[in-house]
């Protein structure tokens, strides 16, 4: 994997960007004219930067966290951005699970995409963009809300529950072991 990826801005929409936090630069927001920035992380504070509105979402990147009561408000807020001729970026701390998820989100309400049609789209323009599996399926139960169907589904597969769209990705792979010290106590113990 190009680890370079990571430190890029992509380019969702003409006015919807998504990255990692350590590619949010003042010199790079300028130049892509971004007058929003929505911040999904716990840890970053936010850009201080005039003219640019910043709104923190704090969400921990957890299967159990729940990102999906956020969906609709920065899906609303990227839309209202873009209506009035600005530009938005999303980041969290690896421009992974829960700013692609909101990316995702926003795609599926305001260009009418399907959860797997937002998802192949957000992929293309971020290869490493991989939601959480609780992100998943908070993102499931949202395109049912939106078109009351599903295009993606949780399967079992040898790690885990896993979104159907990861099958191939994920077929090879072992399930996960269990530590080394563990395997010497449950030895002591029997």
């Amino acid at each position: 994997m190009d680890l370079n990826m990571f430190s890029q801005i992509a380019h969702i929409t003409e006015h919807l960007f998504l990255s990692s936090a350590g590619a949010v630069k003042s010199d790079r927001i300028r130049n892509l004219g971004i007058t929003n920035v929505i911040n999904c992380t716990l840890e970053i504070p936010n850009l201080q930067l005039s003219g640019v509105e910043c709104i923190q979402i704090h969400v921990e990147d957890a299967p159990h966290a729940r990102l999906g009561i956020y969906f609709d408000r920065c899906a609303d807020k990227i839309h209202q951005v873009s209506q009035k001729g600005g530009r938005t970026l999303v980041h969290c701390m690896a421009g992974v699970s829960r700013s692609a998820s909101l990316c995702i989100a926003y795609m599926m309400k305001y260009q009418r995409l399907t959860l797997k049609q937002a998802y192949e789209h957000v992929k293309k323009r971020r290869p490493v963009i991989r939601p959480n599996t609780g992100f998943w399926r908070q993102l499931i139960e949202f395109e049912r809300r939106l078109f009351g169907r599903t295009t993606v589904k949780m399967i079992s597969s040898s790690i885990g529950p896993i979104p159907d769209v990861y099958k191939e990705e994920t077929r090879n792979m072992e399930p996960p072991m269990k530590s080394h010290v563990c395997m010497q106590e449950a030895c002591i113990i029997s």
